[in-house]
């Protein structure tokens, strides 16, 4: 059975209106002048094209608080709303938390009845929050990630995907037999590892409450069982850190990632260390532009030998192409 035309015509009218409508919106995306592409400069509430300059629409509506603040104290203070969720948190920081100041709005001290109701409060408060055993164990591992991730200096989102790591561990049953330190520790490694800011393993057991052995073991079995992508550390991904904590220059931290690459190509970092090849390539770059650094000095800041770095800045100047010294 066939449309009748005016079933026809509504239905040409409706495509003809959404190929417009999509004409419209790709034309908004562009400059009408250079057709180059526009950007939203908050600052001055306009749009404006990267390529000639020209200012599109001014005058735009500000979607952002009426207020203003000039540090984050400030910002909290001012601040209507709530934190947002976070993996960092047992409870993703959707409940209540009762603060452990005895003080009213006004800053004034509580009597000695309403701190007493303030403190049974907290109490049943906490009770709450970890209903479960499954909820105290992610909230123990959870300060676990916290406090070595701090430690180690890791940024936030280091600590927010070992966070998922450990809940996917804890939720596909892989802790019994294994310490809640142990795979927290192996979560964190992982996670650092996967967002290219790694920490060896003497760093991650100088802070971590478990032994090498059993880190490893339980980062072997945490990587197999959730078939989790770690590809093998990069030595230039220690170089910025290192070169950081001796106060060398930029050029220098340049000539260490060249030194690396140049071995990389001959296959000369094969099979051996990233932190003693980091470590090399930091010692022979200062050498090579003349600052003062001494191998006792890079050997305490990678946390290892003087004779690895002797070992392999050798190999690192001889694939570079120089003599060493």
């Amino acid at each position: 059975m066939s449309e009748s035309p005016t079933r026809t015509s509504e239905r040409v009218q409706e495509r003809n209106r959404t190929t417009e409508t999509e004409e419209e919106s790709e034309e908004a995306d562009v400059c009408p002048e250079c057709s180059g592409n526009l950007v939203a400069d908050a600052e001055h509430g306009e749009t404006v094209c990267e390529e000639c300059g020209l200012v599109v629409e001014e005058d735009e509506i500000d979607p952002g608080p009426e207020w203003r603040a000039f540090d984050s104290s400030e910002r909290d203070q001012k601040s209507r709303v709530g934190a947002p969720t976070t993996n960092m948190m047992h409870d993703k920081g959707l409940s209540t938390n009762i603060g452990w100041q005895n003080k009213d709005a006004y800053g004034r001290q509580l009597s000695a009845s309403q701190r007493e109701k303030m403190q049974r409060l907290r109490t049943w408060n906490e009770r709450f929050r970890t209903r479960d055993s499954k909820e105290r164990n992610l909230k123990q591992a959870l300060g676990e990630i916290d406090r070595m991730a701090s430690a180690l200096g890791l940024p936030e989102n280091v600590r927010e995907t070992a966070s998922v790591i450990y809940r996917r561990a804890l939720d596909e049953d892989l802790l019994p037999g294994r310490s809640i330190e142990g795979v927290a520790t192996a979560s964190l490694y992982a996670a650092a590892r996967q967002a290219g800011n790694p920490r060896s393993l003497d760093e991650m057991e100088r802070v971590s409450r478990v032994g090498r052995m059993e880190l490893t073991r339980t980062y072997r079995y945490i990587i197999r069982e959730l078939s989790l992508e770690v590809q093998p550390a990069d030595p230039k991904s220690y170089v910025p850190r290192f070169a950081s904590e001796l106060d060398l220059s930029d050029e220098a931290e340049m000539r260490a990632r060249q030194l690396l690459d140049a071995a990389a190509e001959t296959g000369a970092i094969s099979g051996k260390s990233p932190v003693g090849l980091a470590a090399a390539a930091i010692y022979a770059a200062a050498l090579l532009t003349n600052e003062k650094v001494t191998q006792s000095e890079v050997s305490e800041a990678a946390d290892i030998s003087e004779v690895t770095i002797r070992n392999r800045y050798k190999e690192l100047l001889e694939a570079d192409g120089g003599v060493p010294a």
